[in-house]
């Protein structure tokens, strides 16, 4: 049976997607930089997933608040890393604003999140809401994947893997693919009873561009920003880099 609804445990699945110790190892240099830089002490993460990213960084001993769309995110969050002093789980969609008794030093959204905004104007809002969370002289980050370093075309299939967790035992295989100026994150996941189930979901990704967001934080009233093609800081190239990673200053 296919059922093209999106997953019921979308949080369990998306969690085990990614090898989260080597993610964030990977990455922990280049926040580290920014936020000294910065002299950040509080930080929003917009569209946080899981929360491993702002669990890392209250770990760092910053004030953390993580934001998701997705209740069940959050609760996975709450689950994973608790609620101990000075980190927050809010549910909170792109198009609400991002609420604070004080300006936040630092604002972040990363991990693809922003590319599943309904349009451009929608990101347009959301990197205004995220300049606007943060303080004078306070960082903003984001971070796609670079679309266009893929051919226009068929699924890349990139992983598959056996997922055990209390549902049971199911294999789990994960694509991406481009068809001109959109990108689909593609699922697959298998019972490994019999006679299997099969879901599947085609998670649509917006095509952005670095010189549009460039333009977007420039509106938004920030006076700097850098461009990479990934966390060793490579520079950016449109056709080849995997990521696309935007750091800006208010």
């Amino acid at each position: 049976m296919v059922d093209s609804s999106p997953f019921r445990d979308a949080a369990n699945v998306y969690d085990a997607l990614i090898d989260w110790p080597k993610r964030l190892a990977h990455e922990a240099g280049f926040y580290r930089r920014r936020f000294s830089q910065a002299s950040v002490h509080r930080l929003v993460d917009v569209a946080c997933g899981p929360g491993h990213h702002a669990a890392m960084f209250h770990r760092w001993g910053l004030e953390v608040q993580g934001s998701d769309v997705s209740a069940e995110m959050i609760s996975q969050a709450k689950h994973l890393h608790g609620t101990p002093e000075g980190l927050q789980w809010v549910v909170r969609s792109f198009e609400q604003p991002i609420e604070a008794a004080e300006a936040w030093d630092a604002a972040i959204c990363v991990g693809n999140s922003l590319a599943l905004a309904a349009d451009h104007a929608a990101v347009e809002q959301v990197i205004r809401r995220l300049v606007a969370a943060v303080r004078r002289d306070g960082v903003i980050v984001v971070h796609v994947l670079n679309l266009w370093s893929f051919p226009d075309g068929p699924c890349r299939w990139q992983k598959c893997f056996r997922l055990t967790d209390p549902g049971g035992d199911r294999l789990v295989i994960k694509g991406v693919h481009r068809a001109g100026t959109r990108g689909f994150v593609d699922l697959l996941v298998s019972t490994c009873h019999d006679p299997p189930t099969l879901e599947s979901e085609s998670i649509p990704l917006l095509g952005l561009e670095a010189a549009d967001l460039e333009r977007c934080f420039v509106r938004a009233g920030c006076r700097s920003f850098e461009v990479w093609g990934g966390y060793a800081e490579q520079p950016y190239q449109r056709e080849s880099s995997t990521d696309l990673i935007v750091v800006a200053r208010r």
